[in-house]
């Protein structure tokens, strides 16, 4: 710990003022002094050392009250004049920088049990959070797994799929084609028979025509001749019924005779 002599010579006090901070903060200095070194023989490792941790928390309070204390009078001595606030200032900011680390250390010697409880309290909280985080990441180590298996499943499905799709456009395509070469052999079927019936009228009709032709032909001949064969016989009848008109039969014999002219 920095002598508070030096401190105070180093400010360039005079000797009247400089005296007044050696009076009021000596005591201080001489405390501080010893607890540094008093504290340091407190060193609580287990929760039975019950005596030493009240000494502690006795060592701590009192420290804190001296603490308080040098607050005080930093501040009483604070408003003679800013000098000497700065000298003051610097001598309680020493203190303070002496007091507190050994304060805080016997604070933690104090609180041997709370400081072992939030150790253990730390330690659980740890742990849960490790099994929180352990049970987070098995977790979505199971989901990933699980979506990969639900990935590949449907990869396979869609697959299966796909080949079913395409053995059924393929089906499908077959069908269809061997319907259309139906179609079309059907089309070409019928196409063939119209052509077949369509040249069996057009013969029919032909050979109809040629048969109405000879037909007419023959009525016409016939006609012609049984004109002619009745003209002639009009002819022979009209010479007959003429010889006939001439004949005259004799009275005694019967014997008929044409007449002449």
């Amino acid at each position: 710990m920095q002598d508070l002599t030096v401190i105070v010579n180093e400010s360039g006090l005079d000797k009247t003022k400089a005296q007044v901070l050696l009076d009021n903060f000596s005591d201080y200095f001489k405390i501080a002094a010893e607890w540094e070194v008093k504290a340091k023989t407190i060193v609580v490792t287990d929760e039975t050392q019950i005596t030493d941790m009240e000494m502690a928390k006795v060592g701590r309070k009192f420290l804190s009250q001296k603490r308080i204390d040098v607050e005080k009078t930093r501040k009483g001595l604070k408003e003679q004049s800013l000098r000497e606030g700065k000298a003051i200032d610097g001598i309680a900011n020493v203190l303070k920088a002496v007091i507190v680390p050994i304060e805080e250390y016997l604070k933690q010697q104090e609180n041997f049990i709370k400081i072992q409880e939030d150790k253990k309290r730390q330690v659980l909280i740890l742990e849960e959070e490790k099994r929180i985080e352990d049970e987070r990441i098995a977790k979505e180590k199971a989901i990933a797994e699980e979506q990969e298996r639900i990935r590949k499943e449907n990869e396979t499905l869609k697959k299966e799929a796909e080949e079913k799709d395409r053995k059924a456009k393929a089906d499908q395509e077959a069908h269809d084609k061997a319907l259309a070469d139906e179609k079309s052999k059907a089309e070409a079927e019928k196409k063939a028979s119209e052509e077949r019936e369509r040249k069996q009228k057009e013969e029919f009709e032909r050979k109809q025509k040629e048969i109405e032709d000879k037909a007419k032909k023959e009525k016409e001949v016939i006609e012609t001749k049984a004109k002619k064969e009745r003209e002639k016989a009009e002819a022979e009848k009209k010479k007959l019924q003429e010889q006939l008109k001439n004949q005259i039969t004799c009275p005694k014999c019967n014997h008929k005779f044409n007449l002449t002219k």
